[in-house]
């Protein structure tokens, strides 16, 4: 391991795009996703076959987090027993409903960052302030890139399959020359502005060994090199897309520092980061008939200042 003290000095003279859609974006890399862009990714529609990416908020068998967070929680507010009693709601018709909420960490399922979620040295993306996200996010909250919405042309990377695998081991890692080996394999090219999906079919053990999982938790995924942050500024990479619950292995390899990508590529490139998608069935369906790209459709929740918001993308064939 080396003397690397700081996400800073690793970081030192990684690319930026801070300033290139002007000192007021809060969408970053989502600007390549252009009219052109949604068009090219509606070119790769053949069957019209949807795919829905979420995972189930609430499943009975649990639902995977980031340690420290705990899984949302249902609460049933109003149902058929309300209406046993003689103080309950009449309506003209007899009309009964059932009601309820959930309580939720609003990155504690399938969901989407803001850009302004993860920083250091006092700046988040575009070179605003830290201390804009006091009380909430007054800038690169989740709320513009739910307004914009984000469409393009997606690509799936099974990596787990190109591997042999069933999943990705703990800490296992890959880079942007594995993801081209994988694309080359699968008989498909990653091409600029490409939503890049990638499946590692890890999160199979937290469903297998419920809070063992967390023990030592190392997730695998892709780790930093300066060639990797290059590779996503050359190829304007807007969006990636994982199943995995942070995007990159946990901790990188040379250093130990925890989640230097969503440094370099969220904080400094304006690249969007979707994590815990379910993408079994769709990597199923792409194993079966060799098309391995398809358009990309995703709208998180509209909600005011938020470091993030859950989604239910969808991949269309």
């Amino acid at each position: 391991m080396s003397e690397t003290k700081s996400v800073a000095d690793l970081l030192a003279n990684a690319p930026s795009n801070w300033g290139r859609w002007g000192e007021d974006d809060e969408v970053g890399a989502l600007n390549y996703l252009t009219p052109a862009e949604v068009l090219r990714g509606v070119s790769h529609i053949r069957s019209g076959t949807v795919f829905t990416l979420q995972r189930l908020i609430g499943d009975p068998n649990g639902d995977p987090v980031w340690p420290g967070r705990e899984p949302a929680t249902r609460t049933m507010l109003m149902d058929e027993a309300t209406w046993d009693s003689p103080d309950a709601p009449k309506f003209p018709g007899g009309l009964h409903y059932a009601d309820d909420k959930i309580e939720a960490f609003l990155q504690g399922s399938t969901q989407y960052d803001a850009l302004g979620h993860v920083w250091y040295d006092g700046k988040i993306w575009n070179g605003y302030d830290a201390r804009t996200t006091i009380g909430g996010l007054d800038k690169a909250s989740v709320a513009p890139i739910a307004e914009r919405g984000v469409v393009g042309r997606g690509v799936l990377l099974d990596m787990a399959r190109f591997r042999g695998k069933d999943n990705l081991d703990k800490g296992e890692t890959f880079d942007h020359t594995d993801l081209q080996e994988c694309a080359r394999a699968q008989g498909v090219t990653i091409e600029p502005h490409d939503v890049l999906v990638i499946r590692t079919n890890f999160l199979k053990l937290f469903y297998e060994q419920g809070e063992k999982f967390y023990q030592d938790f190392r997730e695998p995924g892709l780790t930093y090199s300066p060639e990797l942050v290059q590779w996503f500024a050359d190829r304007e990479i807007p969006n990636l897309v994982t199943d995995t619950i942070a995007n990159e292995t946990t901790y990188e390899p040379e250093t130990g520092i925890a989640l230097p990508l969503h440094c370099a590529l969220m904080r400094n490139l304006g690249v969007t980061l979707t994590e815990l998608c379910d993408v079994e069935k769709l990597a199923a369906s792409c194993a079966e008939d060799g098309q391995y790209t398809f358009l990309y459709v995703a709208a998180p929740l509209k909600v005011h200042r938020a470091t993030g918001s859950p989604v239910n993308p969808l991949a269309i064939k």
